[in-house]
């Protein structure tokens, strides 16, 4: 008789761990490996080569160093991501001053360097560059700000072995005494870039003789992605840049067609946007059209029937940016010829409410084209300015390989025709069970209290969520807040809510480390909130306040806009932080008791 006594030993020696633990490079895979023992754990610590934290107050400098000290590459995000739209205030923090100096003295083989939302000085670039110059191989700050062209002249004069320096949507200081000097000491200094990107920036004081000083340099260089500059200005550089792949940006200043006849892009380039690009320079891009990829037209000057000429010459498209002015008839010229599609993002145009072209709007015509014609999307993103229900239950029909799905129902249309929209999206989370993000951006009405229920059961595996102008009542919240169990992150505006709703689903939600709220049923306070407190969580409230912006109409004037509440909380290992603007209120216990 078999001796079931005998105890069978089924650990990993450190030897075949160290072999297997490089081979693990999904970050939820890795936490799991490093619950598992407590030499597992310590593994884990000494072969992790890339952490992303997904805000920076939720831990400390020092605990990534005593955690992870061997680390090769680091993304670190400041800003939530409400600051894109200019929700946050400026001075709201997330600077990255002492993860820099953490950096130079202790993580001597870091060589992958990713800020994003954060606020940069000269002096940390400059330390960057004295502690690290020699190793780094990446450096991307996207979408920082406080930093000046100064500081990117320390970094690409001392970091002569970087690859990758990309610097897109930041706010940079340019100073007029040094006219390109960051760039022109880049072009000298470095041989091996690959990636230079300072797209959607101000930095235009540059010389195209430091641009293609770069492509002769670099034979490597295969993206680069600049801010507006002549493209005739280029030529040399697109003469000399023979293993691009990837170009975004110029602009077409000169309404002469026959001086862009000349120009003749690099035919490697799969990946495209051209800037201010027009009808009559079109013609450009279609002797590479069926090699593109990727298509950006998001600042292209182009109508609903251009749109529907340049797409029918690209069969290959996997990823395309464009605005709405691509109208219904555009998606469906993009569902009959682009099969191989699998990202799609659908901006609204800065002149939606006056739109010439009556074709460009989208709609639930649209969607339901894109739904069956491209049945390999992932990535949806859209401003739509009608909807359905059945639009909606033709994706959850069709598209069974989306991940990521974002719709906003603009107010362009005082009558929307199918709303509430809650069987519609019932079918498309039941349909689309490979979703890991998911936005719905609705107006009153466009969601019931069974809707926001529908979202709750129907999302098991969704882990980001932005929710707008959804539920009539707590009771909806109350029941979306039984379901989603892999919830890390919510976002919600202009929602119906009370604090001690907001209080009890952060409570009912297992996996929730990060909520966003602005709009909402406020206590005057904040006293209700009190129910969310517990260890390790913090929490931050941004009173109503007044906000200056730019107006839409083009006039040289400001608007002055109402921003109601907001409410920030997160999980945090390192407790309150300690750099509160005067502009946030932090919120404790005991600060909540004694108001």
């Amino acid at each position: 008789m078999e001796d079931r006594s005998v105890k069978v030993n089924t650990g990993m020696s450190d030897v075949v761990a160290g072999c297997v633990m490089p081979y693990i490079v999904d970050a939820k895979d890795r936490e799991a490996v490093s619950l598992v023992c407590r030499r597992w754990y310590e593994l884990d610590a000494l072969t992790r080569e890339h952490v992303t934290i997904a805000l920076c107050y939720t831990t400390s400098p020092e605990r990534l160093r005593r955690r992870f000290s061997q680390l090769k590459s680091l993304k670190l995000k400041g800003k939530p991501r409400a600051a894109m739209f200019n929700l946050i205030p400026e001075d709201w923090g997330g600077f990255v001053t002492p993860w820099v100096e953490e950096i130079a003295e202790s993580f001597k083989s870091l060589k992958h360097l990713h800020f994003r939302r954060m606020i940069v000085r000269d002096s940390d670039l400059e330390l960057l560059a004295r502690s690290r110059g020699r190793e780094l191989l990446s450096l991307k700050l996207d979408k920082c700000s406080g930093f000046s062209t100064q500081g990117l002249v320390h970094i690409t004069r001392n970091c002569r072995e970087l690859r990758t320096l990309f610097l897109e949507e930041s706010s940079i200081i340019e100073n007029e005494d040094e006219w390109g000097e960051w760039l022109h000491q880049l072009a000298i200094n470095n041989t091996v870039l690959e990636t230079l990107n300072f797209y959607m920036t101000d930095l235009d004081k540059i010389t195209f003789e430091d641009l293609e000083l770069i492509a002769r340099n670099c034979p490597s260089l295969t993206s680069v992605k600049i801010s507006d500059r002549e493209i005739l200005d280029l030529l040399g550089f697109f003469h000399h840049a023979t293993a691009l792949e990837e170009f975004c940006g110029g602009s077409f200043n000169d309404q002469s067609e026959e001086k862009y006849s000349v120009v003749s892009l690099p035919r490697k380039l799969s990946r495209l946007g051209l800037t201010m690009m027009g009808r009559n320079e079109m013609p450009i891009v279609f002797p590479l059209a069926p090699l593109l990829v990727k298509l950006d037209l998001l600042y292209a000057l182009l109508d609903t029937e251009d749109h529907c000429t340049l797409i029918q010459k690209c069969p290959n498209l996997i990823v395309l940016e464009t605005r709405n002015v691509i109208g219904d008839r555009g998606l469906e010229v993009l569902a009959q010829n682009c099969k191989k599609l699998r990202r799609l993002r659908i901006e609204r145009g800065a002149d939606e409410q006056e739109m010439e072209d009556e074709d460009g709007v989208v709609s639930q015509r649209g969607l339901m084209a894109i739904a069956q014609g491209c049945l390999e999307l992932e990535y949806l993103a859209v401003y739509v300015s009608d909807i359905t229900n059945t639009s909606l239950e033709c994706i959850g029909t069709h598209s069974k390989n989306l991940t990521d799905f974002r719709l906003v129902l603009l107010d362009r249309e005082e009558i929307v025709s199918d709303l509430p929209l809650d069987n519609g999206v019932r079918a498309l989370l039941r349909g689309c069970q490979k979703l890991r993000r998911f936005a719905l951006y609705l107006r009153p009405g466009g969601l019931t209290d069974k809707g926001l229920f529908y979202v709750g059961q129907y999302s098991p595996n969704v882990r980001w969520m932005l929710l707008g102008y959804v539920g009539e009542t707590d009771t909806g919240l109350e029941d979306f807040s039984r379901g989603c169990p892999s919830l890390q992150k919510l976002e919600m505006r202009g929602c119906c809510f009370s604090e001690r709703a907001l209080a009890n689903a952060v409570m009912q939600l297992p996996s929730l480390r990060y909520l966003w709220v602005q709009g909402y049923r406020g206590s005057g306070t904040g006293h209700d909130l009190l129910g969310m407190a517990r260890p390790y969580w913090n929490i931050e409230l941004i009173p109503p306040r007044r906000v200056d912006v730019s107006d839409q109409s083009g006039e040289a004037e400001t608007v002055v806009v109402e921003h109601p509440a907001h409410i920030l909380a997160y999980y945090s290992l390192a407790g309150p932080r300690t750099d509160f603007p005067d502009s946030v209120i932090p919120l404790d216990q005991e600060s909540m008791i004694n108001a």
